[in-house]
C-alpha cells in the first residue's frame, strides 16, 4: 500500500500522494485557457481545475461501467442465454471486479476516501478507514461531478440489488437468490466502508448521535420551562 497509514478513522494521504492533472486545452483558445473555462495562475505553470470538470474520466467510467453491467445482465440474461451458470458467473465476475475497482481505485481517486484491513504482528485484525486531508490548494480542484457520481454510484446500486433480492424471494427464484445476495454483500461493504470514511469512527458516530440527542432535549426542555 501506498504512503503509511494512522489510526482508523484517521487523516492519511500526503499532497504529494495525489498527482496534478492539466486540464485540457481547446484548440485556438487564449493561453492559459482550458477546455473546462479554467484559467492558469501566471507563472505557476498548473491548471485550477473547475469543480464541475473530471479529473479522472477513466476512474469515473469504470466506477459505474462494472456494477452497472451487472445489474443490465442479471435483468436481461435469461432473453440471451438458457444456461443459469453462464449468466450467474457473468454476474459475479463483474460484482467482483466492481468490488476491488471500487474499493482500490475509484474511491482514492474520486473523492479521497480509503478502507481497508490489516493483520497486526498479533494477529489480530485492524479494519482502517482513511480519508485525504486536502489543503486549499486541492480543494479548489476537487471535482463536485466527479464526487456526485461516485456516490450516486455508490447507493443506487446496493439499493436496486435489495429491490432485487425481495423480488427474487417473493416471486420463488430461490437460484437467483445466491445472486443478488452477492450483490448485495459486494456493494453493500464498499457502502459501508465509504460512509465510515465519510463520517468518521462509530465512536464518532455515537459522539454525534448523542450530541444531537442532548440538543434536542436541551431545546424541549427549555422550551418547556418558558412562560406560556
Amino acid at each position: 500500500m501506498p504512503g503509511s497509514g494512522s489510526g482508523a478513522g484517521g487523516s492519511w494521504y500526503s499532497g504529494s500522494f495525489w498527482p496534478v492533472e492539466s486540464c485540457p486545452r481547446l484548440l485556438g483558445s487564449p493561453p492559459g485557457g482550458c477546455a473546462c473555462g479554467a484559467d492558469v495562475a501566471p507563472g505557476s505553470g498548473a491548471v485550477a481545475r473547475p469543480p464541475c470538470c473530471s479529473r479522472h474520466p477513466v476512474a469515473s467510467f469504470f466506477h459505474l461501467f462494472f456494477r452497472v453491467s451487472a445489474i443490465i445482465v442479471y435483468l436481461l440474461c435469461e432473453l440471451f442465454s438458457s444456461s443459469f451458470i453462464a449468466c450467474m458467473v457473468t454476474i459475479i465476475l463483474l460484482l467482483s471486479c466492481d468490488f476491488l475497482a471500487v474499493k482500490n481505485v475509484t474511491g482514492r481517486l474520486m473523492v479521497g476516501l480509503r478502507w481497508w484491513n490489516h493483520i497486526d504482528e498479533d494477529g489480530k485484525s485492524h479494519w482502517v478507514f482513511e480519508s485525504r486531508k486536502a489543503s486549499s490548494q486541492e480543494s479548489k480542484t476537487v471535482s463536485e461531478a466527479e464526487s456526485r457520481i461516485f456516490w450516486l454510484g455508490l447507493i443506487a446500486c446496493p439499493v436496486l440489488w435489495v429491490v432485487f433480492a425481495f423480488s427474487a424471494l417473493f416471486s420463488f427464484r430461490v437460484k437467483w437468490l445466491a445472486v443478488v445476495i452477492m450483490g448485495v454483500v459486494l456493494q453493500g461493504a464498499n457502502l459501508y466502508g465509504y460512509i465510515r470514511c465519510k463520517v468518521g469512527s462509530r465512536k464518532n458516530l455515537t459522539s454525534m448521535a448523542t450530541s444531537y440527542l442532548g440538543k434536542q432535549f436541551l431545546r424541549q426542555t427549555t422550551g418547556d420551562d418558558q412562560p406560556s
